[in-house]
């Protein structure tokens, strides 16, 4: 029985090639856009599920309650110590250190060569890999880190830098400056883990790098990349610990610090997902994705039932024929849902191959290693099952039903209508349906792209064009300021400035300010930014008040922004000779700059002081003109390479540097435009058939009505009316649903644009276009058909 269901199923299949087509595309379409959303939610749901202690491991972060919360997830450097020595809570603690962008030598090869590492290295405690499961696959896990000086790198480095050697035993330079020898290697780091550093140095070294890290004093700072992991004893709660830990504040912080410094526990679980603790991506964009799979699918769906139902007239005597021979109307609903099935397997082999077609470019957006191995993990195989399920008996159940349960004396007379099979009201619904989803996504790409724009084209209060950015890799104040007088004399560089970072930066240091002799500290925090007396001209800052800083390598004074002085109460003028203590250094205020952005779009801005530091700058910002930037840029890596022939050279434009802070929101644009592309994609082809199979029943009309006088264009009006109607009837749906999930997304973002009448005018009339070709091309062809042919037909 079963075998014969697929033969006949294969029959009517063959019988009617464009209705299987239009089904198999649009399924194919929908279940690899499904497919890709699956392995891509599943790839980041498994960030660091592979530790054995996972429910057990958390990371102590650090909030500070002022006029706002604000969060770390990096805590003051003596925290790790007082953990391990002043509570019994934890089986294990470590603390880790990393840097990003470290070079790194090999000083006892017969040819050195230089590595820029930019995942960065580790200054790790021995426990670290007690807590955390990084496989050692040489060395004593007990003994590899133990001693200072002792380096454990991948097998993926050991490789790059020795090729077949063995690394036990050989050295490695970090920044021309510290000797590390190896005594392991670890496996290589899988790629579903935050931690992608793949050198992890001896803890023990750190007061080199950093001596503040190293102090058991050093309770006023926190880098961000000091982090505390600790993995909890069995049935101790995070709640019972975060009680505990207040009491770190109350011994070693007084006065003020005492309300705002707080230590919390966060989950292992948490760190990917959680922004305001530095995480990669929110959760929710993970469920706009599931609801955008899920969204197509039903599009797909739609499709099918409603070009199901539109054919089921024409399957009318074949069912009443097989009613009469003696078929049930359960023999009937399996063998509709054998041709289902026979489609829907089709369409899943024919989704597979465009998921493969299209993994490169999401990996390449998302910076993945996502594969498609279909037997290498249960969880795809099973997906793929569930949603072919799915597909088969959302799709196929409803039109089954509706030829199962046609009357055979009036199938064989050819008297069914519409009504008897749902009539136009069912497909209006599912018309109404498949268009709301498409304007959804299309207002939703409208206001993204417009948000994108106005992030990147809107005036941030400095000059982001034409600036180049180099690093400074050493302090030597000599080498530096040769480097900036060479850079100065080159004919295509209008300014030079020597700085931390620049004035908009994802690296930023912040710290309390004490005002003019006041007894207490402020109850806000400045952002700092260590700058020479170049950096207001080389960037464009615009002075408001007072002067700019004269030359000067030492903290002398402060210029600060429009902010600083309003959260103050003072105008620009007033606190121009006032006086400041940021960072221990106690300074007359000189100058005030109009405010600029000094973080994403995402955050409102800081108040910011500019301040003279040389043992701070980290980077050469140079404005160059753009009529000769290629033989610009070649001059400046020579004198750089010149100055630093030690280290490896890099340059970034600022515009691009800027263009990194809305990665994510370019990503989730990137995605909804190529959904929506096949949401509407999918659509149309359901419109076609749609409109096909009505100029297939109305041939006689449409002859009827040329004959009496009837032009095309009425012949046009009477298929669009129809549609129009239906597309405005999902425009009323689709808008309030996406101006709540577009006000969501914007709340993400303190300075962000309307949603504008204009926005859901656009998408209206972008849908109406798209409906009218597809409409239009099948309509036009009916309309222009000889209307003698058309009465012909019987």
């Amino acid at each position: 029985m079963i075998k014969n269901y697929f033969k006949i199923a294969w029959r009517n299949l063959k019988l009617h090639k464009s209705y299987a087509a239009i089904n198999i595309v649009g399924l194919s379409l929908g279940i690899a856009c499904s497919i890709l959303i699956f392995v891509l939610i599943s790839y980041h749901l498994s960030f660091d599920t592979f530790h054995k202690n996972q429910d057990r491991v958390y990371r102590i972060t650090t909030e500070w309650h002022k006029e706002t919360i604000d969060y770390s997830g990096a805590v003051p450097a003596p925290v790790g110590k007082v953990v391990k020595s002043e509570f019994t809570f934890a089986e294990k603690t470590a603390r880790v250190i990393d840097y990003d962008g470290m070079l790194i030598s090999l000083p006892g090869e017969k040819d050195p060569k230089k590595f820029m590492e930019e995942s960065g290295v580790v200054f790790a405690e021995p426990e670290f890999f007690d807590i955390l499961d990084f496989p050692l696959l040489k060395g004593d896990k007990a003994q590899v880190l133990k001693n200072p000086n002792s380096a454990i790198i991948t097998q993926k480095l050991a490789k790059k830098y020795f090729g077949k050697q063995e690394a036990i035993g050989k050295t490695i330079r970090l920044n021309n400056s510290t000797n590390f020898i190896i005594t392991g290697i670890l496996k290589n780091i899988p790629p579903n883990t935050d931690r992608r550093q793949e050198i992890y140095l001896s803890y023990q070294n750190i007061k080199e790098r950093a001596a503040y890290l190293a102090s058991d004093s050093s309770w006023g700072g926190v880098y961000s990349g000091c982090q505390l992991f600790t993995l909890l004893k069995p049935g101790v709660s995070a709640a019972q610990v975060n009680n505990e830990l207040k009491s770190i504040v109350k011994k070693y912080y007084k006065g003020r610090d005492l309300a705002i410094w707080n230590f919390k526990l966060q989950p292992l679980s948490d760190i990917h997902f959680n922004i305001k603790l530095g995480g990669y991506a929110d959760k929710k964009y993970l469920w706009a994705l599931f609801f955008i799979g899920f969204f197509l699918i039903i599009t797909a769906c739609v499709n099918f039932i409603n070009l199901a139902t539109a054919q089921a007239l024409n399957r009318s005597k074949e069912i009443g024929i097989r009613k009469v021979l003696g078929s049930l109307r359960s023999q009937l609903f399996w063998q509709f849902i054998a041709e289902t099935a026979l489609i829907t397997l089709f369409a899943v082999l024919l989704a597979y191959g465009f998921a493969e077609l299209a993994l490169p470019y999401l990996n390449g957006l998302f910076e993945t290693e996502i594969s498609l191995r279909i037997f290498s993990s249960w969880q795809l195989p099973a997906f793929i099952f569930i949603i072919s399920l799915l597909v088969i008996f959302l799709s196929g159940s409803y039109p089954g039903l509706i030829l199962a349960r046609f009357q055979p004396v009036q199938a064989l007379k050819s008297k069914l209508s519409q009504k008897h099979i749902g009539g136009f009201s069912l497909r209006r619904v599912l018309v109404v349906t498949q268009f709301a989803i498409s304007q959804m996504l299309i207002i939703g790409t409208i206001v993204i792209a417009s948000q994108l724009n106005y992030s990147k084209t809107s005036d941030l209060g400095f000059k982001k064009d034409a600036i180049v950015v180099v690093p400074v890799p050493s302090t030597d104040q000599t080498k530096m300021h040769t480097l900036a007088n060479r850079f100065a004399s080159l004919a295509g560089v209008e300014t030079v400035s020597l700085c931390f970072r620049p004035p908009a930066s994802s690296s930023n240091n912040t710290t309390g300010i004490k005002f003019d002799n006041r007894p207490e500290d402020e109850h806000w925090s400045v952002n700092t930014k260590t700058a020479d007396d170049q950096y207001i001209k080389t960037f464009d800052l615009q002075l408001v008040a007072g002067r700019n800083l004269y030359p000067a390598d030492t903290t002398r004074e402060f210029v600060v922004n429009e902010i600083f002085a309003k959260k103050l109460n003072l105008s620009p003028q007033e606190i121009i000779g006032k006086t400041a203590t940021i960072n221990d250094k106690t300074a007359p205020i000189v100058g005030v700059v109009k405010d600029f952005y000094n973080y994403s779009f995402h955050s409102e801005i800081a108040p910011v002081c500019l301040v003279q530091d040389f043992t701070n700058f980290r980077n050469c910002a140079l404005k160059i003109n753009l009529k000769n930037t290629k033989a610009t840029l070649a001059a400046v890596e020579k004198i750089w390479n010149e100055t630093y022939h030690d280290y490896l050279y890099s340059y970034q434009f600022m515009d691009d540097s800027i263009a990194e802070f809305y990665e994510m929101d370019s990503i989730m644009l990137s995605l909804i435009q190529f959904f929506a592309g096949i949401a509407i994609f999918i659509g149309c082809l359901g419109l076609y058939g749609l409109v096909s199979f009505m100029a297939v029943r109305k041939t006689k009309e449409i002859g009827v009505r040329k004959v009496l006088g009837a032009g095309v264009q009425s012949i046009l009006w009477m298929f669009g009316k129809e549609f129009s109607t239906l597309l405005f009837i999902a425009f009323t749906i689709a808008a309030p649903l996406a101006w709540w999930a577009m006000h969501k997304y914007l709340q993400d973002f303190e300075y962000r644009v309307p949603i504008s009448a204009g926005i859901f005018f656009t998408a209206i009339a972008c849908t109406f276009f798209i409906a009218f070709i597809t409409v239009g091309y099948r309509s036009v062809k009916a309309s222009l058909a000889n209307p003698v042919n058309s009465l012909r037909t019987e």
